[in-house]
């Protein structure tokens, strides 16, 4: 998952492969759509994005995306150009048959950046930095005060109860609901087999 930074995508593609699946973030591409629209067309090209990269049809998501950078073409050019730049990026956890609760935090780096913020937030009175030792033991202090802070917000016995509804409505229990289910219980993911 990547924010669309050409030098990011580049990196990937270096270290990893050219085969390896990115993820381009919706919101930075929703976001850097909207900013070339006048400010009365923006609620509804949102909507029309949003719904886009809802379904869970890959060929669909982006057949409406294209129709969309058609339309927006005539009036915005520049925002049909953000569009189409990338935009096979922005459905790969659809092609990747992901849904639910973990397709939302794979769509977007804003996890990513919230965990950073803590880490950040943590390290912030930290004035003189004696090894390289006493920064990961900071950084690993603002993952768990992270982990805490998501923890609290009670979002995974939610998710819980969901997918139980759904399993008790004939849904499958799948590995993802596993890794869930575990954190939901407070263990490590590195612990789970």
């Amino acid at each position: 998952m990547i924010d669309g930074a050409k030098a990011l995508r580049r990196a990937v593609s270096d270290v990893l492969g050219t085969s390896t699946p990115v993820q381009r973030c919706v919101r930075h591409k929703e976001r850097n759509v909207l900013d070339h629209l006048a400010e009365r067309d923006r609620a509804q090209i949102k909507r029309r994005l949003r719904a886009a990269w809802a379904l869970e049809n890959v060929d669909a998501a982006v057949e409406r995306l294209e129709a969309l950078g058609s339309e927006l073409e005539r009036s915005h050019p520049g925002a049909a150009a953000s569009l189409r730049e990338g935009l096979a990026e922005t459905v790969t956890v659809n092609r990747l048959g992901v849904g639910g609760a973990l397709k939302a935090t794979l769509s977007s780096t804003n996890p990513c950046e919230s965990m950073i913020e803590f880490v950040r937030r943590s390290s912030r009175n930290v004035k003189r930095w004696q090894s390289g030792e006493m920064c990961l033991r900071w950084t690993a202090a603002g993952m768990l005060e992270s982990r805490a802070a998501v923890s609290q917000g009670d979002r995974l016995p939610r998710a819980r109860k969901a997918r139980q509804r759904s399993r008790a409505r004939g849904g499958r229990y799948t590995p993802h609901d596993r890794l869930c289910d575990a954190g939901a219980r407070g263990c490590s993911y590195t612990r789970m087999r």
